[in-house]
């Protein structure tokens, strides 16, 4: 009978002892979840601060203030402008209208020389059928 109550004694204390250990596993967790929650806050609120700046930094006033400062630019006159008639004459061409495309004969050329049993991408090559 004593033999027994040892036993179940045992059992208890080992039990208390595991509870024990689940419960300071739970708190630790507890505490890590808490300080990531922080962190998390803590990041938020730096990039709310950086697009804040950002904003600030970006604000077309300013930065016309600062291209007014450091930039020698003069403002736009209608009289810049040409007309379309004192405008280069376009260059010569270099295919003559009758020429087949040169770039479409390159391909066709590569296109033969590879040969049609390249497969490219995730199309599966045909199978030869009789």
């Amino acid at each position: 009978m004593r033999i027994i109550h040892l036993l179940v004694i045992g059992a208890l204390v080992f039990a208390a002892a595991y509870v024990y250990r689940i419960k300071m596993e739970s708190t630790s967790r507890t505490e890590r979840v808490l300080r990531l929650h922080a962190e998390i806050r803590e990041q938020r609120d730096a990039i709310a601060v950086l697009r804040a700046e950002w904003a600030k930094l970006d604000a077309p006033l300013r930065l016309q203030g600062l291209a007014d400062r450091h930039l020698a630019l003069k403002p736009l006159n209608a009289t810049q402008y040409d007309s379309l008639k004192n405008l280069p004459e376009r260059p010569p061409s270099l295919v003559k209208s009758g020429d087949p495309d040169p770039i479409g004969a390159m391909i066709e050329a590569i296109d033969s020389v590879a040969g049609s049993a390249t497969v490219t991408g995730s199309v599966p090559a045909p199978e030869d059928q009789p």
